[in-house]
């Protein structure tokens, strides 16, 4: 198996490459901090550390993003799985060097320019795969599709994370809207609270909760159970496309579900990303 996976040098993407390393012909570690990425790659075995390859990728800056997908074009002729695993939370609204706003990019944007890069790829594996990790606070979000960017309306960060975690679902089933009767198969899953750096910098109300909810966190490793379950599992047709939380099915919201919502959500990203796809 030949496996990509995004923001895997900490947290629950770092157990998961580490787990199945065993199972893996070659392994694309996508992630901004070669450094960091190195570190790690040393405390491995040397024969696991040998099928990982780093690729500089970073999500919210889109020729980076495209540079990274002609890196991995460069080097394998077909692709089994993406993991889409690389997420963050930002207390303060940025814009990317794009005119992106920052959570939008990293979150959904990034990976959608990533995965259409590496459909050819995937197309061309057996029975290849897309992972997708969102959150149950998809739940909450409200997406303005006039204002994604939030320039009309003041920024929340938690609204601004709920939304792309609602991206994160509505993608993968647009996938397979577009590419699941070619083969490609493509799930979204709800990891845990997990405890791990992540939103260890936010502020206000979902700092609060993430402070409240810090003794009933999940360790990466029970985190990363979900992603590792979606990568060695096969499932039936209808299952295609479905949203998982403790590595079993889990309807997702009513906006989640809604195919007006997962169509207006590719057209705006084609629009956004125009001129790298």
């Amino acid at each position: 198996m030949k496996i990509a996976i995004t923001g895997a040098t900490s947290g629950i993407g770092w157990v998961t490459l580490k787990r199945i390393i065993p199972d893996a012909e070659q392994v694309f570690l996508l992630a901004r901090n070669k450094d960091k990425a190195d570190v790690l790659l040393k405390s491995l075995p040397s024969d696991q550390s040998q099928k990982v390859r780093f690729v500089a990728c970073d999500l919210a800056d889109f020729d980076s993003v495209s540079a990274a997908a002609k890196t991995i074009q460069s080097q394998t002729t077909h692709l089994d799985c993406l993991v889409n695993n690389a997420g963050g939370i930002f207390d303060k609204k940025e814009f990317t060097k794009d005119g992106v706003e920052m959570s939008l990019a990293a979150n959904h944007l990034g990976h959608f320019l990533l995965t259409n890069r590496l459909i050819p790829l995937l197309l061309a594996a057996k029975n290849p795969k897309v992972i997708n990790v969102s959150s149950e606070a998809h739940r909450m979000a409200k997406p303005d599709f006039d204002d994604l960017n939030f320039v009309k309306k003041s920024y929340s960060s938690f609204l601004a994370y709920a939304n792309v975690k609602l991206f994160n679902i509505l993608f993968s089933k647009s996938l397979v809207d577009r590419y699941g009767k070619k083969g490609l198969r493509s799930y979204s899953l709800h990891p845990g609270v997990v405890k791990t750096n992540f939103g260890k910098e936010t502020k206000g109300i979902f700092s609060l909760f993430w402070k409240m909810a810090a003794p009933f966190m999940i360790s990466a490793d029970d985190g990363a159970k979900n992603s590792l379950f979606l990568i060695k599992s096969d499932f039936s047709a209808e299952q295609n496309g479905n949203y998982f939380k403790n590595q079993k099915p889990k309807k997702p919201s009513s906006l989640a579900r809604s195919v007006k919502t997962r169509e207006q959500l590719w057209e705006v990203s084609e629009k956004m990303l125009e001129k790298w796809l």
